[in-house]
């Protein structure tokens, strides 16, 4: 049975256990989405207002852009008192708010509430309540007066596919806080001479992730930068008019340390990779892999998945590279023991099928400190990979069934549709990093968007930063 800690379950606070003091909070962005739904339940003076960003009246009104109702906020108070804190049982008495700035599409906001007293004999508790953007500017405050619950109930959170506890623009700065306080790195971006990749090297540099280098063509790329608005003030741009020719320069500017990562632009990626590959200088010791990382709606952490990119068919010894690079990059990123699920259809082992064997390799090879630094178990089928009710059903006992961190695939084909599946149908939002070579590569599908590449700036800068403190065997 799970932990009531366990994202898919809630623990409300009886009147007992609350205290003067005692605070918690939840973030949301406000999406186009939202102001419809309210829109929906709203209706005279307040569905026009719901629904000003798709009318006129946003731009006649005095807040300009897409502005949210200002109940709306109140609705996010009311969500946090009565799911989380107190949560459960709790009933509303009375809420008194006040409306201090606009709220728009895009604004990811921090909702708190603060216990400031609490009665014993009427069980009433008051709450001191605020709502505070992106860029800590309260835009509502206000007290709440509630009726704490009597009982302890712990219940399992009710999840459908219109009203998901998910938040992509707040995981989204929870994983560029990783990277605060790190200077930006030098970035070769190879051939950015589409809106996408050109915008997503520009937008990671006044992010302070990357100092991007453009290396491409020259015309193309301040065409591309015309045409979209994107400002290339004081951006280094090498010009060359072949893609497979700035991919060399690239790998010679990572060769002689004048950049420490390089970025996919708008080229083919066997492109970029054959010019890394075909360096001596770049290669090491390891197999070079690919590791995507999902921020997952339904699964409780991050996910990464390897390899979905490179190889197509790796053996056992290629296995092993691919599994080790995702450990330490895992590592990296704060995971210090990662759990690593060798995915395989059967959770098994049969000597018909490769995957199992390879997948029961790994797991003696970890024993015997040939893979070191993560917790691995396989073969495991997805579902008690990720679901711990599966494998509770099919009485699988392990550490890493159902608290996966890693999924490592047994071909190309089968990540590359699972990642995709994640992408496309499960609405997670995803980036990508090569490892094992000298320098980290931020590699996205050309379909990706501009927060994906981002993304991967960030995870490479990451990588970047580790190589720096003297600990590149820990990467490579």
């Amino acid at each position: 049975m799970s932990h009531p800690t366990d994202n898919e379950w809630t623990e409300n606070f009886t009147f007992e256990e609350i205290s003067v003091g005692q605070s918690a909070s939840l973030m949301h962005t406000l999406t186009l989405a939202d102001i419809k739904k309210f829109a929906c339940l709203a209706g005279g003076a307040a569905r026009e207002e719901a629904v000003s960003s798709q009318t006129e009246y946003a731009s006649a009104s005095l807040q300009s852009g897409v502005v949210a109702h200002g109940m709306w906020s109140g609705m996010l108070i009311s969500a946090l008192l009565g799911t989380q804190f107190p949560g459960t049982g709790t009933l509303y008495q009375g809420q008194d708010l006040r409306f201090i700035e606009p709220v728009r599409v895009g604004d990811t906001l921090t909702v708190s509430a603060t216990v400031v007293s609490k009665e014993a004999t009427t069980r009433l508790v008051v709450l001191e309540c605020q709502v505070n953007n992106q860029f800590g500017v309260k835009v509502v405050e206000g007290t709440a007066r509630v009726l704490a619950p009597q009982n302890k109930l712990r219940t399992r959170r009710v999840l459908s596919s219109d009203c998901q506890p998910y938040d992509p623009q707040a995981r989204f700065q929870a994983l560029l806080a990783l990277g605060k306080g790190l200077d930006p790195v030098r970035c070769a971006v190879v051939h950015p001479c589409d809106e996408i990749s050109l915008r997503g090297a520009i937008d990671a540099g006044m992010r302070g992730l990357i100092i991007p280098v453009l290396i491409g063509p020259e015309d193309r790329i301040r065409a591309v930068a015309e045409q979209t608005g994107i400002d290339l003030h004081g951006v280094e741009i090498i010009a060359q008019s072949h893609s497979h020719a700035a991919a060399d320069i690239a790998a010679e500017l990572a060769i002689n340390r004048d950049v420490e990562m390089l970025m996919k632009g708008s080229l083919h990626t066997d492109e970029l990779l054959h010019a890394v590959v075909t360096k001596p200088g770049l290669r090491t010791g390891r197999r070079m892999s690919h590791v995507f990382r999902f921020d997952v709606p339904m699964y409780s952490k991050p996910l990464l998945i390897t390899d979905a990119a490179l190889n197509i068919r790796p053996g056992l010894a290629d296995k092993l590279d691919i599994v080790q690079n995702a450990i330490n990059f895992a590592r990296i990123l704060g995971v210090q023991t990662p759990k690593v699920a060798l995915l395989a259809a059967v959770e098994t082992v049969n000597p018909n099928m490769p995957s199992t064997l390879d997948a029961a390799a790994l797991c003696k090879m970890a024993d015997r400190g040939q893979i070191t630094g993560g917790l691995l178990d396989g073969p495991l089928a997805f579902d008690n990979a990720i679901s711990p009710e599966a494998a509770q059903i099919k009485r699988i006992k392990s550490d890493v069934a159902g608290q996966t961190d890693i999924l490592a695939v047994p071909d190309l084909d089968s990540g590359n549709m699972l990642a995709k599946q994640l992408e496309y149908l499960a609405g997670a939002s995803g980036s990508g990093i090569v490892l094992g070579a000298r320098v980290p590569i931020a590699l996205t599908s050309r379909a990706e968007g501009v927060m994906n590449r981002v993304s991967s700036a960030l995870l490479s800068l990451l990588v970047a930063h580790n190589a720096r403190r003297g600990q590149s065997r820990v990467v490579w």
